[in-house]
């Protein structure tokens, strides 16, 4: 049966649907030795042979589903072309390419996915789903009222609105500020962008949970497989109500 292309290269665990369009467009996807450019175009995985990069895809393969406690110093790609450590690099014995899902930046740790399953990966990341993540944020100084009241509307950052939900704040240190916060959105470094148009440098930035899952007891640089579980609930597409905090 005919599938869009970039849902047949996310379901053989190369990337996700996303990143599977950047690819198609970048002219790294052939299909029956030709080249394809178009997001539109269908293939039979049963029938064509589909490459990327010159590598034909298999979409038979076991679907894994991991759960990681990122440390700060490595990226969250594939690959990185200044030769930085990876995330993947902390997986060494998953027998299959796994990729992650969303970003954490180099700097940050926390709780991070990495997954084979492209439509796992889409729903996780769209935000139809609304997955709310909880982030620990160290901020340099102290935030005054009226930077809590603008937090509260929202931070317009060029083409991006940072709104934090449920910011609370931790503890106060002689330099420095421990907050926790929600965000069901997550766009590129948009924490650090967002104090930082506040004035405030972040020191340290950790994701807590996304959606009901939390990295819990799990150490620093360790993985694990997610239960059936988890996986269902973080799948569930039906409206999430805000967390509260005690």
């Amino acid at each position: 049966m005919k599938e869009r292309l970039q849902k047949i290269i996310a379901t053989a665990g190369i990337a996700s649907r996303r990143h599977a369009e950047k690819m198609m467009t970048e002219g790294r996807v052939s299909v029956n030795h030709v080249v394809v450019t178009q997001l539109g175009v269908k293939a039979d995985p049963e029938k064509d042979i589909i490459r990327v990069d010159g590598k034909t895809i298999s979409v038979e393969q076991t679907k894994h589903y991991i759960m990681l406690n990122k440390p700060a110093g490595f990226v969250t790609t594939l690959h990185d072309p200044q030769g930085r450590p990876t995330v993947v690099d902390l997986l060494g014995d998953v027998p299959e390419r796994v990729y992650p899902v969303g970003r954490l930046d180099y700097d940050s740790r926390g709780l991070l996915l990495l997954t084979n399953d492209g439509d796992f990966a889409q729903k996780i990341q769209h935000p139809r789903f609304e997955k709310p993540k909880i982030y620990r944020v160290k901020i340099q100084g102290r935030l005054s009222k009226e930077e809590i009241k603008q937090l509260g509307k929202g931070i317009k950052l060029d083409n991006d609105v940072f709104k934090p939900e449920n910011l609370k704040v931790e503890k106060i240190n002689d330099k420095s500020t421990w907050l926790r916060l929600t965000l069901r959105e997550g766009k590129n470094r948009i924490i650090r962008r967002g104090f930082e148009a506040t004035g405030h440098r972040v020191a340290h930035l950790l994701r807590e949970a996304i959606g009901d899952l939390t990295v819990g007891n799990l150490k620093e640089g360790m993985w694990r497989h997610l239960t059936k579980k988890e996986i269902s609930q973080l799948q569930d597409s039906r409206a999430i109500e805000k967390l509260k905090f005690s």
